[in-house]
């Protein structure tokens, strides 16, 4: 009975909606017209020879490397100099918290101005060194560097929060044995700290990965013209596969399609969880 709460409320708002999403998928369904028949995989069949999905993908894919494996590396850098004995250490520990606090859509405003073709600071500051300004927008890994600095400006400090308190529960003598033996703190650090919180670190890694596959504000706000559309730049140069769910859903009006998209989305998540619970009990069962 405590727990039957839960199975409701996961049953109404999560198993519900993605069955449904799975029956919609089968069939040629509009927004606007609504059910029109049972296509069976027609719309699996066709999502595999799309080009547009295809890139959709591949841009996710890129956008999640550029974004992810950076910021969790200074996410974990960061911690570490918080876990030192830093003057106001609650002052810079809530600061580095800030960034995720903020609107989306105040961040993207900033960042649309820092990437600004004509006026922009960055392209400013790369003139400073005799470098031509880029159109961050137009050209691809120039767009997915600019969106990739947005994400990792919004959450390398959450991320370092969590390393910052799975740290703090490493036996403080662990430290003072290794120093005494005389390793330096660049040593302890990858030897001890590291291995210490790995299973802090899988799980910021399945959480960002299932975040970056489903990444949409910032490159859907990163192109002021081109919100309506959801298409990612003239040239769908940055078009994540949620931007592309959202196109064929709610301005194509194809429900059907757009479902297809969603449960392959479903499905490529759940393969990057599967693969994560495996390592972790690889790890477990050789601690």
């Amino acid at each position: 009975m405590v727990v039957a709460p839960f199975f409701v409320v996961f049953g109404v708002f999560g198993l519900y909606p993605l069955l449904y999403t799975a029956w919609v998928s089968l069939h040629d369904w509009q927004l606007i017209d609504g059910n029109q028949g049972f296509t069976g995989l027609a719309n699996y069949t066709e999502l595999l020879s799309d080009g547009n999905f295809w890139n959709a993908l591949g841009n996710t894919i890129s956008l999640f490397l550029l974004a992810t494996v950076p910021q969790l590396f200074a996410a974990l850098g960061l911690a570490a100099v918080l876990d030192r004995g830093l003057r106001g250490r609650a002052f810079w520990r809530a600061g580095v918290l800030l960034p995720n606090v903020i609107s989306v859509a105040a961040v993207a405003l900033v960042f649309a101005q820092l990437f600004g073709r004509d006026f922009g600071i960055v392209n400013h500051l790369l003139g400073l060194v005799g470098i031509d300004p880029v159109d961050w927008r137009a050209e691809t890994w120039a767009s997915h560097l600019a969106i990739s600095s947005m994400v990792m400006w919004r959450w390398t400090g959450y991320n370092a929060l969590i390393y910052l308190a799975a740290m703090q529960s490493v036996p403080k003598d662990m430290y003072e044995s290794a120093l005494l033996d005389g390793a330096s703190r660049w040593r302890v650090f990858w030897s001890i700290t590291v291995p210490s919180i790995r299973p802090t670190i899988l799980f910021t890694v399945i959480v960002s990965t299932i975040g970056g596959m489903q990444l949409f504000v910032e490159p859907q706000l990163f192109d002021p013209g081109g919100t309506a559309t959801g298409t990612g730049g003239d040239d769908r140069q940055f078009q994540t596969l949620v931007m592309y769910l959202y196109e064929k859903g709610f301005r194509l009006f194809d429900a059907g399609y757009s479902s297809a998209i969603a449960w392959v989305l479903f499905l490529l998540v759940l393969v990057v969880a599967l693969v994560n619970f495996a390592v972790t009990r690889r790890i477990a069962s050789k601690g």
